[in-house]
């Protein structure tokens, strides 16, 4: 639906579209200024990029000049990249040319 549509409709027609209530929308928020959250805890939380192909990763960096990591990242968003995901696959272009990827 397009958002025209959604304005033209009445708040218990958008209750009956999206299965819930303002006054539950009400309580959801109110919860969550209070710090509560609901829900059963799934375990600890881990911060950082999840693992990749259930392997565990490791850091790697080096320093550069600020004009190099500027044109670096003119060409990744070129590319539609960020800087991390145009470094790897650069290093991924050049590990399968050299038959080790």
């Amino acid at each position: 639906m397009a958002r025209k549509d959604f304005e033209k409709m009445s708040q218990k027609e958008l209750e009956d579209y999206f299965g819930v209530t303002h006054e539950r929308i009400e309580e959801w928020d109110d919860m969550l200024v209070r710090g509560e959250i609901p829900g059963v805890p799934v375990g600890e939380v881990i911060v950082g990029r999840p693992l990749k192909f259930g392997e565990h990763l490791k850091l790697v960096g080096f320093k550069e000049t600020e004009q190099k990591i500027e044109r670096m990242d003119k060409r990744a968003d070129s590319l539609g990249m960020k800087r991390s995901d145009y470094l790897r696959w650069l290093v991924d272009r050049d590990l399968a040319a050299a038959g080790v990827a």
